[in-house]
């Protein structure tokens, strides 16, 4: 299987003033791109792992150490990128079984982002914070991965992210993740978190 760039759902401007169009369009472009890239030149010889992104990160301990590292990082790339994208849209709010869901395990909404925005600024180096469903207990977590490590990895379901990587913020922010991280909750597509926790309960 040679996997693809997907297009991005919306105009590149579409999340402005919170993030700006150049940094979707190097974003998604160019960032993206390269794990899609260089995923499947590590998968050149390998025609045995032809299965979808989800089942290789998945399955990460049966994919040959010679790859492994590289399926990961790149493929953790994609997959975590693809799902970034879905999860941003201005001008959403939670609601339903959701909320519920946000309100048992954070005591509200309000609780839930400042937990959420303190688990993305405190992040160390690299990486993504994650609402995700431990799907053992179903109830809801707020998570930290390193580099392109993906909670499916980890065996959580991941409904939510914020990429805290810094070509996500750094033409608009430069160093300021904190200036980020509170203009995140502007630009979260609450509607597609929903969808993401009816899937992951039912």
């Amino acid at each position: 299987m040679v996997f693809e760039l997907p297009p991005l759902p919306y105009a590149y401007d579409s999340l402005e003033p919170w993030i700006d169009k150049e940094t979707m369009i190097i974003h998604h472009d160019k960032h993206h791109k390269a794990y899609v890239d260089n995923l499947n030149k590590a998968l050149i010889g390998h025609e045995e792992l032809q299965g979808e992104i989800e089942w290789l990160l998945k399955n990460l301990d049966s994919i040959s150490s010679q790859i492994r590292t590289q399926v990961k990082n790149h493929g953790g790339g994609h997959w975590n990128h693809s799902f970034f994208w879905a999860c941003l849209k201005k001008n959403t709010k939670p609601s339903g079984e959701l909320l519920r869901a946000i309100v048992r395990d954070f005591g509200g909404y309000e609780g839930f982002i400042i937990q959420f925005k303190q688990n993305a600024v405190s992040h160390f180096g690299s990486g993504w914070a994650w609402l995700a469903l431990d799907p053992r207990t179903k109830k809801l977590e707020i998570m930290q991965t390193h580099d392109q490590e993906s909670p499916i990895s980890l065996g959580k379901i991941p409904l939510l992210v914020i990429d805290v990587w810094e070509h996500a913020y750094y033409l608009k922010y430069q160093n300021r993740r904190i200036d980020y991280v509170e203009a995140f909750p502007n630009v979260i597509n609450w509607e597609q978190v929903e969808k993401n926790y009816l899937n992951a309960i039912r």
